[in-house]
């Protein structure tokens, strides 16, 4: 069987190369129950749209345990580099982390990146010492740029957020993984567990998901079908798939046929 390595990302080890985020669900309950099916490690949290101070019952942040969880803020909601940069300085100064999965939002309606400001707001957070994970469009050129600013991964998005769509671009997404040298994490648009597979399958380092588990029927199913797709889309990468071929190749010898 072939052994695998574990997801190293700034120096630290993961167990896990699921991420999920812990918006849209019914109630927490349920998202306490679809975090532990999912096996996930790192799990993020929207920085504007949670009570930092914890002081409500049912606070958010309440039901995620940091002995359990790797707890990743975000800037979701943030149009500008100001808007991202002073939401990744509250996440620090709240006690969460300095390390940020960037967003910095160009376009209401698709909620693709405005990937001039996402560099500029990575430069600035990168020399104050956080560990920038950016969400980015599938752009070989801007995910190299990425990382001279100094992010220490980079998370192409596989279609919009929250659309369900899959990877509508696999190549772009393999030409980034070619282009950069630190960890390439699979962020937004994935819908179903043949959705994580197939990223997994590409190679990616990991994938972040929440819409796609959040939203099922049953978002606790749903968790636990995409932790196991997570394995196997890995698995089938490590085993090496066969090339693709027009025509058929005969799955039986030809040797030691009955003349």
């Amino acid at each position: 069987m072939v052994k695998d390595t574990k997801l190293v990302i700034a120096g630290r080890e993961f167990r896990s190369r699921l991420m999920v985020g812990t918006g849209k669900y019914k109630d927490n309950q349920t998202m306490v129950k679809a975090l532990g099916e999912s096996g996930a490690e790192v799990v993020t949290v929207a920085v504007r749209r949670v009570d930092l101070k914890r002081e409500s019952e049912d606070a958010l942040l309440n039901f995620v345990d940091p002995g359990k969880y790797f707890i990743l803020p975000n800037t979701a909601g943030c149009y500008t580099v100001d808007e991202a940069v002073r939401t990744a300085r509250l996440a620090q100064a709240a006690g969460l982390s300095k390390w940020i999965k960037l967003e910095v939002i160009g376009d209401e309606k698709t909620l693709l990146p405005d990937t001039a400001g996402l560099l500029e707001a990575t430069k600035i957070l990168a020399a104050e010492g956080f560990k920038v994970m950016p969400y980015t469009n599938d752009d070989l050129v801007v995910a190299r740029r990425l990382e001279d600013a100094g992010a220490v991964a980079v998370m192409p998005l596989a279609s919009p957020i929250g659309s369900g769509m899959g990877i509508l671009n696999p190549v772009n997404i393999r030409f980034i993984m070619q282009a950069v040298s630190v960890p390439v994490i699979v962020d937004a648009g994935v819908g179903t567990a043949s959705d994580a597979a197939v990223a997994m399958e590409l190679g990616v380092d990991g994938v972040l998901m929440n819409t796609g588990i959040a939203g099922a029927r049953d978002p606790v199913a749903m968790a636990r079908a995409m932790r196991l797709a997570m394995e196997a889309g890995r698995l089938a990468y490590l085993a090496g798939r066969i090339p693709k071929k027009e025509y058929a190749s005969a799955s039986s010898p030809t040797t030691g046929m009955i003349e």
